[in-house]
């Protein structure tokens, strides 16, 4: 009662300010009149607790291990591919499971004015996205004339629903969909009575997924860098003497990140890390052979290490973005030495398994 007799006289003093109107008719309102006000006040705090409670990132988890408790659930055989797809799985799910469930298409408070979740979703997202092609392109095909699996065909089509989506159907549906799916592709897999699921551990199908996540990567390093602003030449032609582009461009390109945008990509890149730190352990598992023999196990530890170090807790209440050698930190630019780290050893692993 106290909070609400507080809000009363916040509200009474706020119209007998110059300006304001008061009328006999006012102060016979009574308590009617003073419940609207106080419980618009209210109905705001609260969403500022929620929304404070949503903004918190899941945990990691351990992908052998998930896949493991997931076949025993599921009275199923762990087999080559097993690990990869339930983390691929489990990943999906925490996407939309998480705590304040999946909030990139939400309309209401407080998710509708949140924005560093939901950019973390959509790196997570990204990621996701990436192996489903990486599995219906490639990894579940035995060659470039074999038929694509009718499961990873579904699951890439309902992971590209855009994902703020909220309108008929909305993007956790879709989502959940093709969690589905995935789940019949896991299911063949492990089915020894049929030889229709497939997974191809092979260098070269690694190889593939690789080349996507360090596009990805690139480009994250790129955008966060670009927070303080820099100049760099044009290297869109390089290496190549008769390459030629639509348009000319200049050849010192200034790059620099919107103010209001730093925040965003930063947890996009936080996000994406996230997830393809657990994916690329889940593929240690199921490649572990391949790697062994071109010795390219410690490089693929050397990803997933700097991965997890873009993961250390965040102690600024906002993400700074202090410039060069200044006072304040650019928590940015940290960002992007892990993942350029981390692309730098992603495209040594490929090139290695790409060797004979």
């Amino acid at each position: 009662m106290k909070i609400l007799d507080f809000f009363f006289d916040a509200y009474d003093s706020l119209k007998k300010l110059p300006g304001g109107k008061s009328s006999h008719n006012d102060e016979n309102q009574g308590l009617p009149g003073k419940i609207i006000p106080a419980t618009i006040i209210l109905l705001l705090l609260f969403s500022l607790v929620l929304g404070f409670l949503w903004n918190t990132e899941p945990d990691a988890f351990d992908p052998v291990q998930r896949a493991v408790q997931l076949s025993a659930e599921r009275g199923e055989e762990i087999v080559t591919g097993y690990i990869t797809t339930a983390a691929l799985i489990i990943t999906a799910e925490t996407l939309l499971d998480k705590r304040g469930g999946y909030l990139s298409n939400d309309v209401l408070p407080p998710g509708l004015f949140m924005d560093n979740i939901p950019n973390w979703e959509f790196g997570v997202l990204t990621q996701v996205r990436d192996l489903t092609l990486a599995l219906r392109n490639d990894i579940s095909r035995s060659q470039s004339q074999s038929v694509e699996d009718k499961d990873i065909i579904e699951a890439e089509n309902k992971f590209r629903i855009d994902s703020e989506s909220w309108m008929l159907p909305p993007a956790e549906s879709e989502y959940r969909n093709g969690i589905k799916s995935l789940y019949g592709y896991l299911g063949r897999l492990a089915d020894e009575d049929t030889q229709e699921g497939q997974f191809y551990a092979r260098a070269d199908n690694l190889a593939e997924w690789l080349g996507l996540i360090s596009k990805r990567l690139g480009s994250l390093s790129q955008r966060l860098s670009a927070s303080v602003g820099q100049s760099r030449l044009n290297t869109d032609l390089s290496g190549d003497i008769d390459a030629q582009q639509s348009t000319l461009t200049d050849s010192i390109v200034d790059v620099k990140t919107p103010w209001l945008k730093i925040d965003d990509i930063f947890f996009e890149a936080r996000g994406s890390a996230w997830a393809l730190s657990q994916l690329l352990k889940a593929a240690e598992s199921d490649f572990q052979d391949v790697l062994k023999k071109k010795n390219a196990m410690v490089s693929l530890q050397q990803i997933i290490r700097e991965l997890e170090s873009t993961q250390e807790p965040i102690w600024s209440p906002v993400i700074l973005n202090g410039g060069g050698f200044g006072l304040f930190a650019n928590h940015s630019l940290v960002m992007a030495n892990y993942i350029s780290r981390a692309n730098a050893a992603v495209i040594d692993l490929r090139t290695l398994l790409k060797q004979g």
